[in-house]
């Protein structure tokens, strides 16, 4: 029998160059060591620049290599895990799990698709509770939870219009309702200027991205949008159906 057209397609450049330079993060570099610039690192393994470009976003997406903001490409250390709950005991003193900081809450519009799972007016103002997650002091999510006002009827117009304790306040008011249910969705996306920001990674780096419906008898009572970084964190589902993120144990790597 002849060989399929699947079988007779060649590997792409770049993808044994992912190969080799993985092998040559094992035994040249250390955790955190700074590669060279990406006209050496071409010259070094005789490829072309769009072809090296190609082999380290691939290494990127894998947890090998990060990007960071001022410093250039880097060794990524080994995985760190963290579970991620969805369980609405994390809003029972407002404040969120130990590792999520809230940060601020405001009134803006949801955009067009939350407000569709929301079921509210495009144009209505919700409740805004912006949170970061950090693991082992570095920054892995950061998450938008849209509240319509009617989730949290009894919220004091009194206390703070913004800032962490306004956050606090919707999270408390939020956990009073006694949801019912949740359905989530996961892709992978681009970091979007602010997300990239707060996760200290580049505009257009490879993010996972949870949303997160919350249900009461009456329906839709919020929603969640949370940005995790995909270079360092891996998506399972335990038993209990609630979302985790695992991370692959990786031997420290040490220079030669």
């Amino acid at each position: 029998m002849g060989t399929t057209q699947l079988e007779s397609v060649q590997e792409p450049k770049y993808w044994h160059l992912k190969t080799v330079l993985s092998e040559a993060l094992d035994s040249d570099f250390a955790v955190g060591e700074i590669l060279p610039n990406e006209r050496d690192l071409a010259a070094r393994f005789g490829v072309a620049r769009a072809t090296l470009r190609q082999a380290l976003e691939q290494l990127e997406l894998e947890g090998r290599l990060q990007r960071r903001r001022g410093v250039g490409t880097t060794v990524a250390p080994p995985r760190v895990g963290v579970a991620v709950s969805t369980d609405q005991r994390e809003w029972a003193e407002g404040v969120g799990s130990e590792a999520w900081q809230p940060l601020d809450s405001t009134m803006a519009k949801a955009p067009a698709p939350v407000a569709a799972m929301l079921g509210t007016d495009p144009a209505e103002p919700v409740h805004v509770v912006r949170r970061i997650r950090d693991t082992q002091g570095q920054a892995v999510a950061a998450e938008l939870l849209y509240v319509p006002a009617s989730s949290v009827p009894d919220l004091s117009a009194i206390e703070a219009p913004s800032g962490p304790v306004r956050a606090r306040s919707v999270l408390r008011e939020l956990h009073r309702l006694g949801l019912q249910g949740q359905d989530r969705s996961v892709e992978l996306g681009s970091a979007r200027a602010d997300d990239a920001k707060e996760l200290d990674r580049l505009p257009g780096a490879p993010v996972l991205v949870v949303t997160t419906r919350y249900f009461t008898a009456d329906g839709t009572a919020a929603v969640s949008v949370a940005t995790y970084r995909a270079d360092t964190c891996r998506l399972t589902f335990g038993d209990s159906g609630g979302l985790e993120i695992s991370h692959d144990e990786q031997p420290e790597r040490q220079a030669s």
